[in-house]
């Protein structure tokens, strides 16, 4: 981990936990709740399962894994999380603070870390942008929620064709078109899936030949039957 101190960035932060806040208004808020900016080399650990969360962050390039080991070894992906969006804060709101979950460094990155209770808890400065801060941080918190729920909805079926068409109507929905481009490569859905890249690489062919879906790549269209 290399730490760094970069206010530029400030300003190019788009993450929704901002909503609402002006640009100007970003740095004395972040120097009031007091931050830190840091870089990681892919693979590394940010947290590990069962750390005690007190920070939140949010990534301003590359990405990070929201990752789940079972007792033997394997791993899977859950959400892979992308420039301006957050990672930490369902763990770091509970009582115990603890993580259930690994995060990984899976592209170089730099990430933007804030302490969560100054966060949630208005400044004795009493900044008029506090109170938006604390909504947006809640509409994250549901909106990542739902974005697990999706997964269980996805990893319950129990055949990978069944997995794939879930996933892929999701993303189609929330797309809002059935021409659409998915986040993940290959390994990558074969984790979130938790299913063989062989095997679903097998049967994305199968369903292409069928005439259920077309692809190149990550960008995919669901034909209409």
């Amino acid at each position: 981990m290399k730490e760094t101190t970069m206010p530029a960035l400030i300003e190019q932060i788009d993450s929704p936990l901002f909503a609402g806040i002006r640009q100007e208004d970003r740095r004395a808020m972040l120097g009031c709740i007091g931050y830190h900016v840091a870089s990681f080399s892919k693979g590394q650990i940010l947290a590990f399962e069962g750390e005690h969360l007190k920070h939140i962050g949010i990534v301003l390039s590359g990405a990070v894994d929201m990752v789940k080991e079972d007792l033997w070894g394997n791993k899977t992906m859950l959400l892979r999380i992308r420039r301006n969006a957050m990672f930490g804060e369902t763990f770091a709101c509970g009582e115990d603070d603890l993580s259930v979950v690994t995060f990984q460094v899976s592209e170089d990155a730099q990430v933007l870390f804030l302490p969560f209770a100054r966060v949630m808890h208005s400044c004795t400065m009493a900044c008029r942008f506090h109170h938006r801060l604390i909504e947006n941080m809640v509409s994250i918190i549901a909106d990542k929620n739902r974005d697990l729920m999706r997964k269980v909805e996805v990893v319950s079926k129990r055949t990978i064709r069944e997995k794939l068409l879930a996933y892929l109507s999701i993303q189609a929905q929330v797309q809002g078109s059935r021409y659409f481009e998915i986040p993940l490569g290959r390994v990558e859905l074969a984790e979130y899936l938790c299913v063989d890249r062989s095997a679903l690489t097998r049967e994305l062919a199968k369903m292409r030949e069928e005439g259920l879906i077309d692809y190149d790549k990550n960008c995919f269209r669901i034909k209409e039957r």
